[in-house]
């Protein structure tokens, strides 16, 4: 039984954590990730967060490199190329995940990504070296930690990315914690899908939590509630 409460994030595990998924089973629990923000409209809050940045930034370099961190099968990524071909920016993307199954997945997912690359990275890794570059995308990432591992999720990738951040993650809300259990009956196939989906909500963040973390970290802060019950938490770096 998922529970929830509005005063304590959950400690509940989401099956997607075990980085031995792999399979038929993991496909199609990435298809179904992606109609939850197809039909959300979650990464939309994700591509605002990148014009916010650059909007503040003047352009000195060629090209904008984009980190995506816990990117899952891509479709960040693939969002971010058609964002950037819209607005006529010239970008070079990286994506990292832990799951070694799920990076194979994103290669064959993203195979007309142009200047693309996909690699196996523990992001908590001490002696981890992400590469080089100006805009570090967090999303639906941070939920799947505790406090204190965010701040240091946070602090290191402010401190790499040469422009800044982009968090897009959950709100923790009663009401969007039963309306995601009706969309997931009618939408989602999988019982994994639908579980994750659940912990996640449960597992997801308050503004007034997300402002404690940001204490923590430097640079300068913007937390604005977004449609679908989504926070997006921009970070400009002091870099």
């Amino acid at each position: 039984m998922i529970s929830y409460s509005s005063k304590f994030r959950s400690n509940q595990s989401e099956i997607m954590d075990d980085f031995d998924l792999q399979g038929a089973s993991m496909k199609v629990l990435l298809t179904d990730l992606k109609t939850v923000n197809k039909w959300l409209g979650g990464n939309s809050v994700t591509m605002n967060g990148i014009s916010k940045l650059l909007d503040e930034t003047p352009q000195q370099q060629q090209y904008i490199t984009i980190l995506d961190v816990g990117c899952g099968d891509g479709e960040v990524l693939r969002q971010c190329e058609a964002w950037a071909t819209k607005n006529e920016v010239a970008i070079r993307l990286v994506g990292v995940d832990a799951n070694p199954h799920i990076i194979e997945e994103a290669k064959e997912r993203s195979k007309g990504l142009k200047n693309t690359t996909f690699m196996v990275a523990d992001i908590f890794a001490e002696k981890e070296k992400l590469p080089s570059h100006d805009i570090a995308l967090c999303t639906l990432f941070a939920h799947h930690f505790k406090e204190a591992q965010v701040v240091q999720l946070m602090q290191k990738l402010e401190n790499e990315a040469k422009i800044g951040v982009v968090v897009n993650d959950l709100h923790r809300s009663r009401w969007a914690f039963w309306l995601f259990r009706i969309f997931s009956a009618l939408f989602l196939k999988t019982k994994i899908a639908r579980h994750d989906g659940l912990v996640s909500v449960a597992r997801g963040f308050k503004k007034q939590e997300l402002v404690a973390i940001s204490k923590y970290i430097h640079g300068k802060h913007q937390i604005q509630w977004k449609w679908a019950f989504r926070y997006q938490w921009i970070i400009k770096s002091n870099n």
